[in-house]
């Protein structure tokens, strides 16, 4: 039997590399699949909702194997897998997806109802997620994988971009599934709340459907230094200057045609001492996008929060200025991305040297063993892949 390791969560603020099992073709249930593969791991990522996890920000369970975004090579495959082939290099989405249930087949692979006896949609790695095991690990199972992977067309070719391809299991995704819900087109202006990997992806994403300025609001200076080198106007939101002010300096009105929340329940309120306050984005969101226009959220929100501040956000609850919306007719698009709507044509684009994802999140390449110090780095504001 070959051996396994993966990163471990052991309780807040504590991650471990610790030896696993190697995956079986089963369900997490213990039921035997053959519609299964299982992957060598050949990258994954930390991401922002792990550190989520990390911080005890939500009610993740102490043993869990972290990880879901996950890109491997097919080492293994069960009897009724079709059209995957032994050796395949391939990128998995994160939402764990049947392929056969109503919102599956309506391209809503984000909330299957199949695969998650707790709740609409599953993933790897993720609490309340159907328990499928990480893939920060040397091996992972992959169930439904004739529906779920999206082999890469030459694997030479895509070990030469891995850094770049990586970003197709979720940041990616995600970062165009809210630039495409915000409404963003040719000649749109667009703020992105968040200058971390999910934000970047989402200005860059704007930038590929067409924007004609992309803002990126975020209290980390580095975080802001690095989205000016790349091309994006930074917003500094621990200045005095309202949010609605810098805007104007750098469009001329002090509102946008599309807005993207890439910051989801941790966020803080603006100025030097910002405090904790979940729903600060949403409600500065609402005061800058025009009438009519749309804001995409594909930043977390959680039902159970126990670390919250405040009491009514300890169960998903934020005080939302929801009137003002109501009242300039917006659009809002939540939830899990389904990355299969997207991931073949964005793979196309990095493939073509029109989407450099990598340099643009700020990507750095470390060792499984090295991921507890990643998780440390990421959160000073640091994108890590592993």
């Amino acid at each position: 039997m070959v051996s396994n390791r993966g990163v471990v969560f052991l309780g807040p603020n504590h991650v471990e590399i610790q030896s696993i099992d190697y995956p079986k073709l089963e369900n997490p249930n213990g039921k035997k699949i053959n519609h299964g593969v299982i992957l060598k791991v050949v990258s994954t990522n930390i991401c922002g909702s792990d550190q989520h996890m990390v911080r005890g920000r939500t009610t993740a369970p102490t043993g869990m194997v972290l990880g879901h975004e996950i890109t491997g090579e097919v080492v293994e495959l069960g009897a009724d897998v079709e059209y995957i082939k032994m050796g395949d290099l391939v990128t998995v989405p994160f939402n764990v997806a049947c392929g056969r249930c109503r919102t599956c087949r309506a391209q809503e692979t984000g909330v299957c109802l199949n695969v998650n006896p707790g709740r609409a949609g599953g993933a790897y790695g993720y609490v309340d997620m159907g328990g499928w095991v990480g893939g920060q690990a040397e091996y992972v199972m992959v169930p439904y994988a004739d529906f779920n992977l999206i082999p890469f067309p030459d694997n030479a070719q895509a070990m030469e971009k891995i850094r770049d391809l990586t970003m197709l299991t979720d940041i990616l995704p995600t970062g165009f599934h809210g630039a495409v819900n915000a409404g963003v087109g040719v000649g749109s202006t667009v703020y992105v709340a968040g200058a971390g990997p999910v934000g970047m992806a989402a200005a860059a994403s704007a930038y590929i459907l067409g924007a004609a300025v992309v803002m990126v609001g975020d209290m980390n200076p580095e975080r802001l230094a690095h989205a000016k080198s790349v091309g994006y106007e930074p917003i500094d939101l621990t200045k005095d200057a309202s949010l609605e002010d810098q805007i104007a300096q750098i469009v001329g009105q002090p509102e946008v045609d599309a807005a993207i929340d890439a910051v989801g329940f941790e966020a803080r309120s603006h100025g030097q001492h910002g405090e904790e306050a979940p729903a600060t984005v949403l409600n500065s969101l609402m005061t800058i996008t025009r009438a009519a226009g749309s804001i995409g959220i594909p930043g977390l929100y959680v039902t159970e929060d126990p670390g919250a501040k405040e009491k009514a956000a300890k169960t998903g609850n934020l005080s939302m200025r929801f009137g003002l919306g109501w009242a300039k007719s917006h659009r809002f698009y939540t939830g899990q991305t389904p990355v299969l709507k997207y991931n073949r044509q964005l793979m196309q684009a990095i493939l073509h040297d029109r989407l450099p994802i990598a340099r643009i999140v700020n990507a750095t390449v470390i060792s499984l063993d090295d991921a507890p110090q990643g998780y440390k780095d990421f959160d000073k504001g640091l994108r890590r892949s592993s």
